[in-house]
């Protein structure tokens, strides 16, 4: 019995700790990859993606570049001959109002151009694009 009593502790101890230690990896989020393979579209991607201990998010949108189509549409009727048109497409940016207005060369309005074009507007001030100096002085 000495032997045995030799081989086996008069006390056993326990781990201080509670960790579970499981074979499972946490949950991840994965951003959606979005793709655009065409060079000739006016659309740009984002993704993101947010992971808790419980709740994971992932989401992903496209975003339209205005001023891209506008472009793309004023190049569109130019190339078809309708030029007037194509100015036109252009001047409903306020920056290329205000550039056309300040060389004399006014944008067209309904179907006029010229010095015919620069009475109507005018004529009619509130006409012109959103935040053009031609506008800020007029009202102001």
């Amino acid at each position: 019995m000495g032997f045995l009593a030799a081989l086996i502790p008069a006390s056993l101890f326990a781990a201080d700790s509670n960790t579970v230690v499981t074979d499972k990896a946490p949950p991840t989020a994965s951003a959606p990859s979005l793709v655009i393979n065409n060079s000739d579209v006016c659309k740009s991607t984002a993704s993101a993606a947010i992971q808790t201990q419980i709740l994971g998010f992932a989401s992903g949108i496209t975003v339209t570049d205005e001023n891209c189509e506008r472009l793309k549409l004023a190049r569109s009727l130019y190339a078809m001959g309708m030029k007037v048109a194509g100015v036109s497409i252009l001047c409903q940016d306020a920056r290329v109002w205000d550039g056309m207005w300040m060389a004399g060369t006014p944008c067209p309005y309904e179907g006029m151009i010229g010095d015919a074009a620069k009475q109507a507007w005018l004529d009619n001030p509130d006409a012109v694009p959103e935040g053009s100096d031609f506008q800020k002085k007029v009202s102001g």
